[in-house]
């Protein structure tokens, strides 16, 4: 298996020279990086060696007989080569649905929703949220209030970054050496990034471009960090690169199925290590006062913020009507603005997002759900904190696919 594991990095990492965001991270050996650029010319592009090349490490795939605790890997290298196909057809210019494409990268299709159950979300939020007028308006109205100053953002990120490592490490042990940077940046089309590069280390970017509220402090801190991004990569590295000697988790390709439990695990770890009244409990003692917020009006802050968080689902039918090229950039735009409650700013940076990652835009929102009822049914309930915590780490540290998710 380790075999095919080498030849699957390999190709990986060779057709990572023709999209520059496709390895995510690699921290396996140096002497197996591709030499050359080869997407210096785009009409260059050999597809049909990378297919032929797929096909061959499908055909020794099918011809390995795994034990017990090898089949997991065997069916995520599995699903893996599916995506790593895909990726190959887009490459050469092949169109996909925007559910097609998800289906085949991320190995899961988000539901579709109409216009009449968002309307019915605003209205429930539009009681919630002062002033008159669009909801979309008052909301940013309010908001407005409660923006992070760049002297402060500092301070407060990194104090949410204290006490989600605090928590995670009361429930998951972390390598001695673990550690991170945090860097502000400007002119991304993300708000946030983790760069894992390996060694239980992490860059961890904040993208500063627009204003940055008070939420987003715990929410980057732990989708970036802890139990999130940081967390996952480096249990994967130690748990199976290092430990069981599974090659092929010392690279990520972005566009595959890891993305939705990557993602989904990240988002579901914000509530994991700080759940409901804890996470306002937490913030109106610790990060309104550096932000120099009334701690009173944290619970106003995020009664409003759980029925928001309901409109999630909103930039996916934004996302699949744009790529599906039934919306102009405008009415995208406009959709986030009406429906995820985006400020115009914010909804032509996600517009940008979505041109540039695609459907990957499912693995937030999507995978979360898929990730959270992973979790309960198997008893990490809310009320269960050891329980969930347990389940989390397994599904960190064991090579799960999205389909496995819904067993």
């Amino acid at each position: 298996m380790n075999d095919i594991a080498e030849q699957y990095i390999k190709l990986v990492l060779k057709l990572g020279l023709y999209d520059a965001d496709y390895v995510d991270a690699y921290y396996g050996p140096e002497e197996w990086k591709p030499k050359g650029n080869g997407g210096a010319k785009k009409d260059a592009f050999p597809a049909a060696e990378f297919k032929t090349e797929v096909g061959r490490l499908k055909s020794l795939l099918s011809q390995y007989s795994p034990g017990e605790r090898e089949s997991l890997r065997r069916n995520s290298m599995s699903k893996q080569l599916v995506a790593v196909e895909a990726k190959i057809d887009m490459l050469a210019g092949k169109k996909y649905t925007f559910d097609e494409e998800s289906s085949l990268l991320y190995d899961a299709v988000a539901p579709t929703y109409s216009e009449a159950h968002f309307r019915g979300l605003l209205t429930e939020l539009g009681s919630l949220v002062p002033g008159s007028g669009e909801v979309s308006a008052r909301l940013e109205r309010y908001k407005q209030n409660f923006v992070i100053s760049k002297d402060k953002l500092d301070a407060v990120f990194k104090a949410a970054i204290v006490e989600g490592r605090r928590r995670t490490l009361e429930h998951i042990p972390l390598p001695k050496n673990e550690r991170f940077t945090v860097e502000f940046v400007n002119n991304k089309p993300w708000s946030g990034y983790n760069w894992y590069k390996g060694d239980s280390f992490s860059v961890i970017q904040v993208n500063t471009d627009l204003p940055i509220f008070i939420d987003r402090a715990v929410d980057l801190a732990c989708h970036e960090g802890y139990p999130g991004h940081h967390v996952y990569n480096l249990l994967m590295e130690k748990n199976l690169f290092r430990q069981r000697g599974w090659m092929e988790f010392s690279v990520y390709p972005l566009f595959s199925p890891q993305s939705l439990i990557a993602e989904g695990s990240a988002n579901f770890g914000i509530e994991v290590a700080l759940p409901g009244k804890e996470r306002v409990q937490f913030e109106s003692k610790t990060l309104f006062p550096l932000a120099g917020f009334d701690p009173d009006r944290a619970d106003e802050y995020y009664t409003i913020q759980e029925v928001k968080g309901k409109l999630d689902n909103a930039g996916n039918e934004a996302a699949r009507n744009y790529l599906d090229g039934r919306w102009k950039e405008r009415e995208a735009a406009e959709w986030l603005v009406t429906y995820a409650l985006y400020s115009p700013e914010r909804a032509a940076q996600r517009v940008k997002f979505i041109e540039k990652y695609r459907s990957y835009v499912i693995n937030y929102n999507l995978g979360q759900e898929m990730v959270r009822g992973y979790v309960e049914r198997r008893g990490g309930t809310a009320d269960q904190s050891a329980r969930r915590w347990k389940v989390f780490e397994e599904l960190l540290s064991e090579p799960h696919t999205p389909g496995d998710l819904l067993a």
